[in-house]
């Protein structure tokens, strides 16, 4: 059965939830998106993932820069008269008017088991926690931020390869298809999450900089859970050395103290091998290409 839909989303997480809405031959009345943003080293106006999805599939996009406080956009979204409206990472908080608008509520597709990594990045907090497994709930929104009720979860399991970016696409697929499911059977209950909420942090560029005081198996969580985004990073003979692929391997040392040839670096316990490294202004490469132009010899000091 095809529904009246809005669909509310920015980043490239939200792209495959829209596609599946699409291709399932919903109604997708409008798109709602962050408005276009100054970027790239000309400044130049650009859209968000989800912008440029939705002009591709010739739908309507409105990009508000704020909707609280916003009555007249709240009339609009209103007049749509939807059976339900899409949330996925849309990047501003829906006022209740808003919320109470579609016919079965706006419906939220977030990156965790909730109640575990509430928040912004879950994705990342999974993996720097060292959990096991993470998934997909879709949860019937309310005012509190991912406290509403859990209608539909799916796990996926974490192994200790897992990066932030593949897990994003997998969970981003999975999201797609778990939403559709929801909107295929209005007799799905939903249940109030349990207790013993945890909060995902928000991470800034220097969330990246690796503490080489801490262990070799935290630091490798920490580089798989912030790659691509915000990245991790050391200082490595005054410059900022990007940190793109790390390996866990034996080794004693002074933390951050380079111990061979190939860059083995001491942590507080254990050594982490820098496998993929990027320097400032130049292409990601293995540390064994930068090395041949740049040799780092055992001994110099990380920081």
């Amino acid at each position: 059965m095809s529904l009246r839909l809005a669909f509310l989303g920015s980043p490239d997480f939200a792209v495959p939830s829209l596609k599946a809405l699409h291709a399932a031959g919903h109604e997708i009345i409008a798109v709602y998106s962050q408005p276009p943003r100054p970027a790239g080293r000309g400044q130049l106006l650009q859209r968000c993932a989800v912008h440029v999805a939705a002009d591709t599939l010739g739908l309507v996009v409105r990009t508000p820069s704020r909707l609280r406080g916003d009555l007249n956009e709240h009339k609009i979204f209103a007049s749509l008269a939807l059976d339900a409206a899409i949330v996925v990472a849309y990047g501003q908080i829906l006022p209740q008017p808003m919320l109470d608008a579609p016919r079965r509520g706006c419906l939220n597709v977030h990156a965790s088991l909730l109640p575990r990594w509430r928040g912004a990045g879950p994705i990342q907090a999974a993996i720097l926690a060292g959990d096991t497994e993470t998934g997909i709930s879709i949860m019937q929104m309310e005012a509190g931020l991912d406290t509403g009720a859990v209608i539909l979860s799916a796990a996926v399991p974490i192994g200790s390869e897992t990066t932030a970016s593949r897990l994003h696409d997998t969970l981003a697929r999975l999201g797609g298809e778990m939403v559709l499911k929801v909107l295929d059977d209005e007799k799905l209950a939903a249940h109030p999450q349990a207790a013993g909420a945890t909060y995902a942090p928000k991470f800034t560029r220097n969330s990246g900089r690796l503490d080489w005081q801490l262990d070799a198996s935290t630091l490798d969580r920490t580089v798989r859970a912030l790659v691509p985004w915000p990245g991790t990073w050391t200082v490595c003979q005054g410059d900022t050395l990007k940190i793109l692929e790390a390996a866990i391997e034996p080794g004693i040392g002074k933390p951050g103290e380079v111990l061979d040839h190939r860059l083995l670096v001491a942590t507080g316990r254990g050594a982490l091998r820098l496998v993929r490294v990027q320097r400032p202004g130049r292409a990601p490469m293995t540390a064994e290409e930068m090395l041949r132009g740049r040799p780092i010899v055992p001994g110099t000091q990380l920081g």
